[in-house]
């Protein structure tokens, strides 16, 4: 799974991984959260400030697009790993762990999303605030969650939730954000072809 802050490269990386992993031959799905069904819509307008929500609410809309992205019997994580496929997506559950605990604290989010299964691989893009903030600029509008004061309490709470699931065997790999994407998509290559399931 792929996290970062808003404008870390994941989006890129995501894309870039699914095109070498399909030349490679590789079975895949790459998704993203939030999702494109209709509560991750919901999400989407929130996060564009088109439509006003509670933070708890909010994250309690980001668990039930999880639930239907990992539950789905037909198109959900877990029925696409029992096939197996790899599925490697843009964001999952340490975007709520980092983003919705800093105003609904992290105890509340962990909560919320304990049933749901641990990645078996994280990688955190980390890329400074300023240089995500400048990348973020371009899109030309201004989302929820943007701002350095509120990012740099977001990279805080990543490392922070990062560290709370150290020895649950979930293998976590931070990468330097702030660099050319084939550079980025190089490393993230390494990591990703040295699992079983690239090689079947």
């Amino acid at each position: 799974m792929l996290e970062g802050l808003d404008g870390a490269g994941t989006t890129t990386q995501l894309r870039l991984l699914s095109e070498r992993l399909a030349r490679e031959g590789t079975p895949h799905l790459a998704t993203f959260e939030p999702t494109d069904g209709q509560i991750g819509k919901m999400l989407r307008a929130i996060l564009a400030r088109d439509v006003r929500a509670h933070p708890r609410t909010v994250a309690l809309l980001y668990a039930a697009d999880r639930s239907e992205h990992v539950h789905d019997p037909v198109t959900g994580i877990e029925a696409v790993v029992k096939k197996g496929r790899l599925v490697i997506s843009d964001r999952y559950l340490f975007s709520s762990l980092a983003y919705q605990s800093i105003e609904c604290g992290l105890d509340f989010v962990v909560g919320l999303n304990s049933g749901f299964p641990l990645p078996q691989l994280l990688l955190f893009l980390d890329t400074p605030v300023e240089v995500c903030q400048e990348r973020l600029s371009e899109r030309g509008r201004k989302e929820l969650y943007d701002g350095v004061a509120f990012q740099t309490r977001v990279r805080d709470a990543y490392l922070r939730a990062i560290e709370r699931y150290a020895g649950t065997g979930m293998q976590v790999s931070l990468i330097n954000g702030d660099r050319p994407a084939g550079l980025i998509h190089g490393d993230l290559w390494k990591i990703i072809a040295g699992m079983p399931i690239t090689r079947v």
